[in-house]
């Protein structure tokens, strides 16, 4: 077994990495794609293309993972990443029209977006072993560098251009590749196919789970409320007396409250366990729209963006310990896939589609109208989960 340090250290490193590379090619992916002729309902759409690429992708390559557990995790993803590169540099060096660069898109957003579930997967192999790796930390500084990259693009994209974006997401992909090939492989990887229970389909296993099939709508839901705060924080910045400019002290409000929930967060695991954890951060992720909504000026929203900290910054390592307590061992690669698919992946598609549009029609406080809806009736869905499965214990332990 390789040293605890050396594991909980390059997992971080790959945190940072996979995060700082979703930023080049996330922030100014809109501007883009403008800037190279498109009108802005067609970067919309191609945005929209390559984000159900990823909701397409990532069962199918969670369930290979399941269904060939002899091949080590590390490999698929620096695969998957692979793929990602390679379409990324030929998105670079060779401009298309719409079907080309849809393509190009599909396969970034498809196997860039897919990988990320596995490499959850593999911290939690070597946690369900009994290694504590801080995982949480982990999702923490993520979480910063994203922000902190968007930082860095603006003054490079002021200086060289938006095109530069996709050199700075070249490299940084290579640079994950990198740690993720090298990442030690867990003992699990390597035990002999025979000897593991087969995994079941994704019917059977929401079937035989209703608990965790309601968890799913309820983050589903919750997630389509939640994510719109971020992705249109501008809207609301320039609503409340604030200058573009603005945006990026907010930007940088949330990703950093994000991270305080890291170092306490196997505490409250312990305590509260993973579906009430769920619920308490769709809670604050309604009173985080709550708060925007009846913000009268800039500073109050600034003041908002603490509520981040039990929010989403609270969801995000809640949402895999969850899945690691709810789902056979069998099939955790898989349970880790639908929980991104129902979070990030549709209710990051569906917030976008609808606050946008909400936006259009009423502005930014009908939009956080719709977020408090949202989050709302997720609250309901997580509670009803809660009754579903009062008797569930976590099959897991977690360690500081």
């Amino acid at each position: 077994m390789p040293s605890v340090r050396r594991l909980d250290y390059h997992y971080m490193a790959m945190q940072i990495g996979f995060w700082a590379m979703f930023a080049a090619i996330c922030a100014y992916q809109a501007a883009l794609l403008t800037s190279r002729g498109f009108t802005n309902a067609q970067a919309g759409l191609l945005i929209a293309v390559r984000c159900l690429a990823g909701i397409l992708c990532q069962p199918a390559l969670g369930a290979f993972a399941d269904r060939h557990p002899h091949i080590p995790l590390r490999r698929i993803v620096s695969l998957s990443l692979g793929v990602g590169l390679i379409a990324g540099v030929i998105f670079l060096l060779c401009p298309m029209g719409m079907a080309g660069t849809m393509v190009l898109l599909i396969l970034m957003g498809g196997f860039e977006i897919s990988s990320y579930p596995l490499m959850d997967a593999m911290a939690i192999q070597f946690i369900q072993r009994g290694v504590p790796i801080r995982y949480s930390l982990g999702r923490g500084v993520g979480s910063l560098a994203y922000a902190l990259c968007c930082v860095a693009l603006g003054f490079q994209v002021t200086a060289w251009g938006v095109e530069s974006t996709l050199l700075t997401h070249a490299l940084l992909t290579a640079l994950e590749i990198g740690l993720v090939a090298t990442y030690p492989p867990c003992p699990v990887e390597v035990q002999a196919a025979g000897t593991a229970a087969k995994p079941h389909s994704t019917v059977w296993l929401l079937r035989r789970n209703p608990s965790f099939a309601l968890m799913l709508l309820a983050i589903l839901l919750g997630i389509t409320g939640c994510l719109p705060m971020s992705n249109f924080l501008v809207n609301v910045v320039t609503s409340r007396g604030g200058a573009a400019g603005d945006l990026g002290i907010a930007l940088f409000l949330m990703a950093a409250f994000e991270l305080p929930t890291a170092f306490f967060f196997q505490r409250l695991y312990r305590r509260l366990g993973g579906g009430r954890l769920l619920l308490l951060s769709m809670v604050f992720c309604l009173l985080k729209a709550l708060a925007l909504l009846l913000a009268p000026s800039l500073f109050f929203v600034y003041l908002a963006q603490p509520l981040q900290m039990l929010g989403y910054g609270l969801f995000t390592p809640t949402s895999v310990y969850y899945v690691n307590d709810s789902v056979p061992t069998e099939d955790q690669v898989k349970g880790q896939t639908l929980m991104m698919v129902a979070s990030n992946g549709l209710g990051g598609v569906l917030g976008s589609l609808f606050a946008g549009s909400i936006l259009d029609l009423g502005g930014a406080d009908a939009m956080l109208g719709f977020c408090l809806a949202c989050c709302a009736a997720a609250g309901l869905l997580a509670a009803l989960a809660l009754g579903l499965d009062r008797r569930r214990t976590p099959q897991s332990i977690c360690r500081m």
